[in-house]
């Protein structure tokens, strides 16, 4: 008969960032546990509060699986010696095997036959592998940061306080740091106690009883009911901010929503430093009319039930007025600091000891996006306004707002540069030239944000690269990756006509002509072309089949939005167009022949076939034209374009005898052949395609 399993574990406070990937790890590694013991089940689900890491396990077998299985040795031929006994490599087999030769069978495989060893093994009762099961589970999980308390050498995320294991009704004898396993779980600190968990099954509910939440689920979807019920009663619109919700839902056991005020004189600071400050601060959810303006309210979730909610909305005003104040007054002191001055402090903090100052990163941020503004043929007064933010984009470093709340640079930049008198272009994009700053954010909306963002970005890529700092595995901790993906999304997104060389030499003449390089610039662009090569390929790789993303990217990826409309138009025409694979194994065989191709020029007097001449001359009427479509970013047009010689190239290969004995017919005919496969390869590596 099938019982279940619970397994709990009783912590001191886990930091509510830590607890889920704890959780959904404890249910992995019970998992595979399961498995690898051979013991079936019909499911593992998690709990978790900040003081608990449970799993029940529903209707495990008493008993693992037999097994029986036939495992494959060495053939006959080298199974037997010559007289017929078994050979030193069949009593080897025998050994490892946990058989004797006695028990071998012959059978046949691909005409060869070989012994087979069966191995029998009769399983153990579940209760007798449980204790090790789970503390070996324990034993094996892992966090960012672990404790070890008193004399004990064991480790783990906090100390453990008490442990529920049963099989069933039965306790499971274990034993951890001096806590040894029972029946008896503890409710919420301050309104449960204690409570015996008479079966696993009734784990949930005993914990309800005492006021603990343990369904992760449920303790959500309790939070926003509550919220989305408040905000509905008061006609707010309550901002919730996916990761605060995820820590206040490992915060609390027994969630009860409420909300409190601040005086609205605060409302006078910009919006984004209020929000911050009570987000980061207080783990307050903040309150907005339907335009989207802050209110002088804020939201919380409490650790406990609705009693005396009004003290405890008080007690979070008090706490909160100060926070406030103390942002009031970095915002006040803030002004009174020119942006001049701000510059000058810049020079004083270290960017890289290889790089120099965070004042040098301005210089050559400036420099770099001087080059690009030029590249881009941008309007003189764009220009000024490029030069003027690359100039100040970073002086709202050194301001106490952004000393306290690092993720507001640009934000205050934006606010302090427009109160000291800057063009609201330039103060826009100040902020701006931080975007996007996560995946799926936005990208600037102005030129002058837009040049300076990937100039700063190229600034500390190319920097990190010059210095041997490349992203290697998953160790990038100067997020280079996500750097470069904005700059491709920019590029792509702003229609940028400059291509990725063109970014790449402006930043690496910069760096040469301002430090002593380990590498040349050659070298340092081949290398960055090569790493946003995997940008924009992983770009590609949302939407678009693998080998159609193979066979772009081997036509190049230097003009990011060519490479794009390209892969996009390939997308359509295989998925659209029946006969397109006609074009493709036309071009395909081009290819393959025009690779032996030793001269580049085609004589027009040496086509003395029809179907030769007839091609050459279809080929020469749609050249220009196609490449024209293909530079002016209409890649569907010159797909259609370039198809438009799969008939013609069918006739030749069905008419012609490439590889004449002529020499120069020959070599005329591959002339032609490389001609029309260097125009298909600028599109794409057709062979590339699966079919």
């Amino acid at each position: 008969m099938a019982k279940d399993i619970l397994f709990e574990i009783g912590l001191e406070e886990v930091p509510a960032r830590f607890i889920r990937a704890a959780m959904e790890q404890l249910e992995d590694r019970m998992s595979k546990w399961l498995e690898s013991s051979r013991i079936s089940h019909s499911g593992v689900t998690a709990y978790a509060t900040p003081r608990r890491l449970a799993v029940l396990v529903k209707d495990v077998a008493e008993k693992q699986t037999d097994i029986s299985e036939e495992v494959k040795g060495p053939s006959r031929k080298i199974a037997l010696d010559a007289s017929g006994e078994w050979s030193k490599a069949a009593l080897g087999f025998a050994r490892s095997q946990g058989v004797s030769p006695e028990q071998f069978t012959f059978k046949e495989l691909a005409g060869v036959e070989y012994i087979y060893a069966t191995k029998s093994s009769a399983g153990v009762e579940t209760s007798t592998l449980l204790a090790q099961g789970l503390l070996d589970i324990v034993n094996a999980m892992t966090f960012p940061k672990n404790m070890r308390w008193g004399s004990y050498d064991f480790k783990f995320v906090r100390p453990i306080r008490w442990l529920v294991a049963l099989f069933g009704k039965d306790i499971i004898d274990l034993e951890i740091t001096g806590v040894k396993a029972g029946n008896s779980s503890r409710g919420h600190r301050f309104l449960g106690g204690e409570t015996v968990i008479a079966e696993p099954a009734a784990y949930v509910e005993s914990l309800r009883s005492q006021h603990v939440l343990a369904d992760v689920k449920e303790r959500e979807s309790l939070i926003l009911d509550q919220i989305h019920k408040l905000a509905a009663e008061k006609n707010w619109t309550i901002a919730i901010k996916e990761d605060l919700l995820e820590e206040v839902l490992f915060l609390v056991e027994t969630p009860t929503v409420l909300f409190g005020t601040f005086d609205p004189a605060f409302l006078n600071i910009p919006q984004d430093v209020l929000i911050t400050s009570m987000r980061e601060h207080q783990r307050y959810f903040p309150v907005l009319d339907t335009e989207g303006k802050l209110l002088p309210f804020f939201v919380t979730v409490r650790n406990g039930n609705a009693e005396s909610l009004d003290v405890i909305a008080k007690g979070n005003e008090k706490v909160l007025r100060a926070r406030l104040s103390d942002a009031k007054f970095f915002y006040e002191e803030d002004q009174k600091l020119q942006i001049s001055d701000a510059l000058a402090k810049l020079e004083n903090i270290v960017y890289h000891e290889e790089m120099g100052s965070i004042g040098d990163k301005v210089r050559r941020i400036r420099k770099i996006a001087d080059l690009l503004a030029a590249k881009l043929n941008l309007p003189a007064n764009t220009v000024s306004e490029v030069s003027r933010t690359a100039d100040i984009c970073k002086f709202d470093l050194v301001t106490q707002m952004v000393y306290e709340f690092p993720e507001l640079q640009g934000t205050m930049g934006e606010d302090y540069a427009r109160k000291a008198g800057e063009s609201e272009t330039v103060a826009k994009a100040i902020f701006e030239h931080y975007q996007p700053r996560f995946a799926g954010d936005q990208v600037p909306s102005t030129d002058a944000g837009a040049v300076v963002s990937i100039a700063d970005k190229m600034d500390t890529i190319v920097g990190c690269f010059s210095i041997g700092i490349i992203p290697t595995g998953s160790q990038d901790p100067y997020a280079l990756r996500r750097q470069a993906a904005g700059i491709v999304q920019i590029v792509l997104e702003r229609q940028l006509p400059i291509s990725l060389q063109d970014i790449f030499a402006a930043a690496t003449e910069v760096h040469e002509n301002s430090r002593n390089l380990k590498h040349s610039g050659e070298e340092l662009r081949n290398t960055l072309y090569e790493f946003f090569g995997l940008r924009v390929k992983r770009l590609l790789s949302d939407n678009v089949r693998y080998d159609v993303v193979d066979a772009v990217i081997a036509a190049g990826f230097d003009d990011v939005v060519n490479v794009v409309a390209r892969s996009r138009a390939l997308m359509d025409a295989v998925a659209g167009q029946e006969d397109f694979k006609i074009t493709v194994d036309s071009l395909t065989r081009v290819s393959n022949l025009a690779a032996k191709a030793t001269e580049v020029t085609i004589d027009p007097e040496l086509l003395v076939e029809a179907a030769e001449a007839k091609l050459y001359e279809t080929w020469q009427a749609l050249h220009t034209p196609y490449r024209e479509a293909l530079a002016s970013k209409h890649a569907e047009e010159a797909l259609t374009i370039l198809s438009g010689l799969k008939d013609d190239v069918t006739g030749f290969f069905d008419s012609v005898m490439v590889m004449a004995e002529d020499e120069k017919v020959r070599a005329n005919r591959l002339a032609l052949l490389a001609g029309i496969d260097a125009d298909s390869k600028i599109f794409a590596d057709f062979g590339k395609l699966v079919w």
